[in-house]
């Protein structure tokens, strides 16, 4: 059974920094690509980031290119999303994502 476990989130001044952990478990980690998402109140689910699978490639969304880093430790099976000058606009909760498969999500919260 899949399961991931999304982590890191919290309030933070706009400006500020987040780093959010997907444990992830259920399948071979290092055979797929992964992906955040985020999905903001009252709206759909946004395509925020996607690494390959050994981490050499990656693609971001233009509303967080050159703010957000996706990484991977294919070791430990996690998947990273570094977040930098966050603005109120990033407030949502964040979800990695695997095949359709979700975790719970963890909540970032950016306060102006």
């Amino acid at each position: 059974e899949v399961q991931l476990v999304e982590s890191g989130g919290g309030l933070v001044q706009s400006g500020g920094s987040l780093r959010l952990s997907c444990a992830a478990s259920g399948f071979t980690f290092s055979n797929y690509p992964m992906s955040w998402v985020r999905q903001a109140p009252g709206k759909g689910l946004e395509w925020l980031s996607t690494i390959s699978s050994r981490g050499g490639g990656t693609n971001y969304a233009d509303s967080v290119k050159g703010r957000f880093t996706i990484s991977r430790d294919n070791d430990k099976k996690t998947l990273y999303l570094q977040m930098g000058n966050l603005k109120p606009e990033d407030t949502a909760v964040y979800y990695c994502n695997h095949r359709n498969h979700r975790g719970q999500g963890t909540q970032v919260t950016v306060s102006s």
